[in-house]
């Protein structure tokens, strides 16, 4: 008898939800090629349900709610996501294709992240309340829209759902959460856990791919819509946005250069950019793409990063040696491997340790020496463990190979002299400069960043200002009677 394959359905209304569809998704392990779960395929009708289900949780319970019910409540689920840190964590793993080991750190850190956005709910800020017409007494409103639709991409499925749905639930909107179609079962799994602490209706996951995701962003009653994912996503959930002129906030692609210069120890230096580069198989909009090292250094470089690609232990992500797990889905493994294979003859390329015997969605460790700023590779995201390297002999060729991308997410520069680190923070033209680190990041700072990543702030209480209304009210004198 054949095993049967579990059907996980999605969250709506504080329950889980049968969708008018018989259209399903295989969600499978790209460690090996397995199948974890069937998930169905949300309708524009599953979604009108999703909708009206926030709105009245928005209009009856949610809204109403103070600062501090708001962050008791979200830190209440984030007390019960670590308290089930290891059923995340396999999910993530097995349905990401996440070395076990980092999955647990990675729920650490979402954790981390839904305390702050709690936190941040009681902190919001404005202008001083005063008399700043003769007569007249100012005063700033900061109100939640409503409903918010997001979408979630699939390299860091249950942090990039909290960073979408913690901080519009702390400021008192409801959500209506799409994940990626290929990894949606840690966030499945959020819902039912944030369920037992919030409104039904407050968050809401539907599952499906593009229709389903351009249902949400198309509904009439959705007041804002948030992404991370591609540029060309991105640029697809603006034009559905524009038509209704409803507030898009988009966080996409990257493109990081780490420029190196000749006053570091090479071989330091290669082995921590290489951590930057190949964390999650490169699958990180922020991750070390390009390195831009100085001509002196710059042979020694090439040598310790590919040692250091060459160290890495691939294997099935449930293996806890396992230091680089499988891309997340086929289709990504396709793509990578078709920039690589459409390199030009001008480029070597230096492979880390194979993969050839692996049954999953892996790929080496891959180094581009050789490249030209007008290619492929160097311009576009790859989004895999796969970097290139260029020299500079001066530090405005530096800048110039750096910003010259369409991209401007994040960047770092490695150097002993910190005039030139002050210098670099400033004519770098990206979201993010990293001083003598790469990858690194704190909720308490904004990350996002401009160009063709889309402008869009995630973490901060900037982000909870995305996620408001700024309303002005003031108040004049009938006089006494």
């Amino acid at each position: 008898m054949a095993a049967t394959t579990t059907t996980i359905l999605p969250f709506v209304g504080g329950q889980s939800y049968s969708p008018q569809t018989e259209t399903t998704d295989e969600i499978l392990d790209p460690a090996d090629k397995s199948i974890l779960a069937v998930v169905p395929r949300c309708t524009p009708a599953d979604v009108d349900a999703a909708v009206r289900s926030a709105d009245h949780a928005f209009r009856t319970v949610w809204r109403k709610t103070t600062p501090s019910q708001r962050s008791a409540a979200l830190l209440r689920v984030a007390h019960a996501i670590e308290d089930r840190t290891e059923q995340f964590a396999l999910l993530e793993s097995q349905d990401a294709g996440k070395p076990i080991a980092a999955a647990r750190k990675e729920i650490a850190i979402a954790v981390d992240h839904l305390r702050f956005f709690a936190g941040a709910a009681r902190t919001l800020e404005g202008a001083v309340a005063g008399e700043y017409l003769p007569g007249m007494t100012s005063m700033l409103r900061r109100d939640p829209l409503g409903v918010v639709g997001q979408i979630a991409p699939w390299n860091y499925p249950l942090l990039m759902a909290i960073w979408k749905c913690g901080p519009a639930l702390a400021v008192g909107n409801t959500v209506v959460l799409k994940p990626a179609e290929t990894t949606p079962l840690s966030t499945l799994l959020l819902a039912e856990v944030a369920g037992q602490f919030l409104p039904d209706g407050a968050l809401n996951v539907v599952t499906g791919a593009v229709e389903t995701g351009e249902a949400v962003v198309a509904h009439p009653d959705v007041r804002m819509v948030s992404i991370t994912g591609s540029t060309r996503a991105g640029r697809r959930v603006a034009e559905l946005s524009a038509t209704q002129l409803k507030r898009a906030h988009l966080e996409l692609g990257g493109k990081a250069p780490s420029i190196i210069f000749d006053d570091v120890d090479p071989e330091v230096v290669a082995h921590e950019v290489a951590a930057a580069a190949f964390y999650n198989a490169g699958q990180d909009c922020t991750a070390a793409t390009r390195m831009i090292v100085h001509e002196a250094i710059y042979d020694d470089f090439i040598k310790a990063l590919a040692s250091a690609a060459s160290g890495y232990t691939m294997g099935h992500t449930a293996a806890e040696e396992t230091t680089l797990g499988p891309v997340s889905n086929a289709l990504q493994h396709e793509r990578i491997n078709g920039v690589l294979e459409r390199c030009p003859g001008h480029i070597e390329k230096i492979n880390g340790k194979a993969s050839d015997a692996l049954k999953g969605y892996f790929v080496d460790p891959t180094i581009l020496v050789g490249v030209d700023q007008r290619d492929e590779v160097v311009q576009n995201e790859i989004f895999g463990p796969v970097v290139t390297a260029q020299s500079f002999n001066t530090p405005e060729q530096a800048l110039t190979l750096a910003n010259g991308t369409n991209y401007a997410l994040a960047s770092s520069v490695w150097t002993s002299n910190l005039d030139r680190a002050l210098r670099f923070s400033t004519d770098l033209e990206f979201g993010c400069v990293w001083v003598n680190n790469h990858l690194s990041v704190t909720a308490e700072f904004p990350h996002g960043g401009g160009k063709d990543t889309g402008g869009g702030k995630d973490l901060s209480t900037a982000v909870l200002h995305e996620y408001t209304e700024a309303r002005h009210v003031m108040f004049g004198s009938l006089g006494s009677k």
